[in-house]
């Protein structure tokens, strides 16, 4: 139990760090190259803070464990609306400004719809993942379309410009990608060995451990960027890296159990997941698109997301722990 543990935690502590690096070493690349912010904001970044994700999920499929995979892509947009953003606004209330995220919110509605859809039948196939992944493609070239048909400045390419390396070589930045990157698959493997190992010492299935622990330590990146980024004042960057975050995880990382390790799904993912990840996507547009103006999220709205996060792990362990103590 103690190795378990112990490898759980290093491996969240190599898990941020390794994030971190890949994205500003992979950021500061396509700097050099001449990609425009915004781009690299969209895409890069988007995807670099969800690049735990995929690679726990991977690691977890390939490992025979599509519970875990699939709880760790539901539970970390979860995570990232109810606990990153909550957090967020309980420290600086945010206001966001940036027309090009407000493409982005009905983008992540419809993914997240399609999601569902794809899950609703109780099994997840092959052919839904490659369903994901081709969906993923067109997001990408849709965002590249966004970016380049900015006519003018946006908040949220000006806050990522002001983050990215502007001196960093060519060399630096592709060491940083690829050490990154390295200890991102170091790390991943560390994860799900971890919590394989505790899920079955206590008895709790790989899906609750995946939407628990795994997902709360893979949108640490994404917690750790956003209340930065809000400290900072870049409220844009603060949203913009949860709704890039949870676009990529219902495409890129739910593709992985799909294609790695097909089959049907527990029950509670259609009764109990779905429904509170479809809530919270919503409340999130409700709260931050701005109908009439900027998009806010106060520290009233932050503390129902909190307390909704909260709400939802409590109801988990609670379930977990009874199902544990039935004979």
């Amino acid at each position: 139990m103690l190795w378990f543990s112990l490898s759980i935690l290093f491996g969240f502590v190599l898990l941020v760090w390794g994030a971190d690096r890949f994205v500003i070493g992979a950021a500061a690349l396509a700097h050099n190259l001449g990609v425009s912010s915004l781009l690299i904001g969209l895409t890069i970044v988007g995807f670099g803070t969800s690049a735990p994700e995929v690679l726990v999920s991977l690691m977890a499929a390939w490992n025979g464990n599509p519970g875990l995979a699939i709880g760790n892509a539901i539970g970390s947009n979860i995570t990232n609306v109810a606990l990153v953003l909550g957090m967020t606004a309980l420290v600086v209330p945010l206001t966001v400004g940036s027309t090009t995220l407000k493409r982005e919110y009905p983008m992540l509605i419809l993914v997240t719809l399609l999601a569902c859809a794809l899950m609703w039948d109780g099994e997840l196939s092959t052919g839904d993942g490659w369903i994901l992944l081709g969906v993923l493609l067109v997001v990408l070239f849709l965002l590249w379309r966004i970016a380049v048909g900015q006519r003018q400045a946006d908040p949220f390419g000006a806050e990522i410009d002001e983050e990215i390396p502007a001196d960093m070589s060519n060399g630096a930045a592709f060491g940083w990608f690829l050490l990154g990157l390295a200890v991102l698959l170091a790390s991943s493997r560390m994860l799900v060995w971890g919590a394989v190992g505790i899920a079955h010492a206590f008895g709790v299935s790989d899906l609750v451990i995946g939407l628990t622990i795994v997902a709360l330590g893979t949108s640490l990146p994404e917690l750790a960027a956003s209340v930065g980024s809000a400290i900072k004042g870049e409220h844009d960057i603060a949203i913009g890296n949860v709704i890039g975050s949870n676009i990529y995880n219902l495409l890129g990382v739910l593709a992985m159990p799909a294609l790695l390790a097909p089959g049907a799904l527990a029950a509670e993912i259609l009764t109990r997941d779905l429904p509170v990840m479809l809530s919270l996507t919503l409340a999130l547009f409700l709260m931050a698109y701005g109908f009439r103006g900027p998009g806010r999220i106060n520290r009233f709205e932050g503390a129902l997301l909190t307390l909704a996060f909260i709400a939802y792990e409590g109801y988990l362990f609670y379930s977990a722990a009874a199902l544990s103590s039935l004979p």
